[in-house]
């Protein structure tokens, strides 16, 4: 007598092999028998304490998010439906290079206000760890030690090490200060994190020269983890920026992950194909690298991101207070408008592609949904905001998207943002999106290689042995969909509406989504790699 049996469910395992008709008996949290056509072949069929009738229904791994803001959102609200009720049952969070450990005091603060716009101020929380590992046990200790919705895994943000390290300063790092850099990393990856992640158009983080990061991805490389770099462009320089991180992995010895890997604004258009062959060239070299990519074509960023990163040296009071100077402020519009912000990726701003998602003042909320009309309103909303404004950016291109998609080493990422009035429907349409518009609709990807670009393949990146397919001994992450109805429900205009199709969802087990529903289940847990 097992706990339960999900009854004839067509298993999609996650492989990318062709599925198959089984009962999936599970127990103490794992997959101990499947048993396939058991009702055709007149096998004796698995029982159990509860019986899931999934006939009709996939049965896949739950779904990982190898990009995801969630660092707080999982301590903030233990019912985190935005990621369960897509399938997700794993988050890599501490993305792009700035997140909450390690930190010390000032640097904790300094992080907290310059990441407002992706996960609120924080004050509605007791930010009290330090360490990675701090962190990670305040996520098995959220909710009154019932822990959170789904499971986290965390990236060192090497922006914030070198925050840590050395302030908001643009210039080389001592060797002192490396040093200390480097023990930083060492110390969050012995403490669990699977990796290091940079945001090279983010202060401080793109100060860092390359033979910086060079050093920081051989500590990496070392504890057998991986570096997830948002590069330096997206936009004027984007394949130059793909061949700089992997020719400085390449040289580090470290695995690779490049996130949300897409090419943007009008230069970029219809160029995929150029991204694609010199992906293959590395890896037909030996590279050893993977990407992510979520399935829209605007971004998401704050307003404050676009400015030119000498505008942003110092710190938020400082680019507050250039902001508020006349003369430094035209200095910045020129950079953007005229000359290409770093922080937009080299490319003019066009105004008319950034519409506002949210604010951190509740008297500014009437600019949500609205394009901006220029720097000088961009301006007064970063003064009046105090920084936090979220923006999308509508500058992606759908032919680049589909080609992406489709190449050997792709995984799924949500890069969701889930404050804000009007976030990205990425944060809550992700996984459906694919399902349903890419597989179903579109026949862009076959359902049983999308289901392995969502899990078998980031479970191995991240270096997860017992996870990302249906197996026997397997951790019971698990997903029943239906393959003809599922479809993301979010859309621009009502970005919070969840996802049809997807009835049960199951973290180590558990359904934390039945029925449909939000069950009360905090079954997730800190996930630690082990140091190879």
């Amino acid at each position: 007598m097992r706990d339960l049996v999900l009854r004839d469910a067509e298993v999609v395992d996650g492989s990318g092999a062709p599925s198959y008709r089984a009962d999936v008996a599970v127990e103490d949290g794992r997959i101990v028998s499947i048993v396939k056509e058991a009702a055709a072949a007149g096998c004796q069929r698995p029982t159990a304490t509860r019986v899931v009738d999934a006939e009709g229904l996939v049965l896949a791994p739950g779904f990982v998010d190898m990009h995801a803001h969630s660092d707080l959102a999982l301590l903030r609200d233990p019912d985190h439906g935005a990621k369960a009720a897509q399938g997700v049952t794993l988050e890599v969070l501490g993305q792009d290079g700035l997140s909450y450990a390690p930190v010390d005091d000032r640097t904790r603060e300094e992080v907290r206000r310059a990441i407002t716009g992706w996960n609120g101020d924080g004050s509605d929380l007791d930010l009290d760890w330090r360490t990675v590992g701090e962190y990670l046990d305040r996520l098995d200790s959220a909710h009154g030690g019932e822990g959170i919705a789904v499971n986290a895994a965390y990236l060192v943000p090497q922006g914030t090490v070198r925050m840590y390290a050395m302030g908001w300063e643009d210039r080389p790092a001592t060797p002192a200060e490396l040093d200390r850099m480097r023990r930083l990393v060492a110390e969050g990856l012995e403490q669990g994190a699977v990796g290091m992640s940079s945001g090279l158009t983010y202060t401080p983080g793109m100060y860092a020269p390359d033979a910086e990061l060079t050093e920081l991805c051989r500590v990496v490389a070392s504890y057998g983890g991986y570096y997830c770099p948002h590069h330096r462009s997206y936009g004027a320089g984007a394949l130059r920026a793909y061949e700089e991180m992997i020719a400085l992995t390449r040289e580090a010895g470290c695995a690779l992950h490049l996130a949300h890997a897409t090419l943007n604004f009008a230069g970029n258009e219809g160029r995929a194909p150029e991204l694609l062959a010199l992906l293959d060239r590395a890896l037909d070299a030996g590279a050893d690298l993977s990407l992510d990519t979520y399935p829209y074509t605007a971004g998401c960023t704050t307003l404050l991101a676009l400015l030119p990163s000498w505008a942003q040296e110092g710190g938020p009071e400082a680019v507050l207070a250039r902001l508020a100077d006349g003369a430094t402020a035209e200095r910045i519009r020129y950079d953007l408008e005229v000359t290409g912000s770093d922080g937009c990726h080299g490319v003019p701003v066009d105004w008319r592609t950034v519409e506002v998602s949210g604010v951190t003042e509740p008297a500014l909320g009437d600019r949500v949904g609205r394009r901006l009309a220029g720097w000088e309103e961009a301006r007064a909303l970063l003064l009046a905001d105090r920084l936090g404004t979220t923006v999308l950016q509508h500058v992606g291109h759908e032919e680049n998207v589909r080609a992406i998609m489709r190449h050997r080493v792709h995984t799924g990422g949500s890069d969701g943002i889930l404050q804000g009035a009007k976030p990205h429907p990425r944060a809550h349409g992700t996984f459906p999106e694919y399902l349903g518009r890419y597989v179903r609709e579109e026949g862009v990807l076959s359902l049983e290689e999308c289901v392995a670009h969502l899990t078998s393949r980031p479970a191995a990146r991240i270096g997860l042995p017992d996870r990302g397919l249906v197996k026997e001994g397997y951790v019971a992450d698990l997903v029943l969909f239906d393959p003809a109805t599922v479809a993301a429900g979010a859309t621009y205009e009502a970005p919070r509406t969840l996802p049809v199709g997807i009835p049960h969802v199951l973290v180590a087990g558990r359904f934390v989504i039945e029925d449909g529903r939000r069950t009360d289940a905090l079954a997730g847990r800190a996930i630690r790699r082990t140091p190879s």
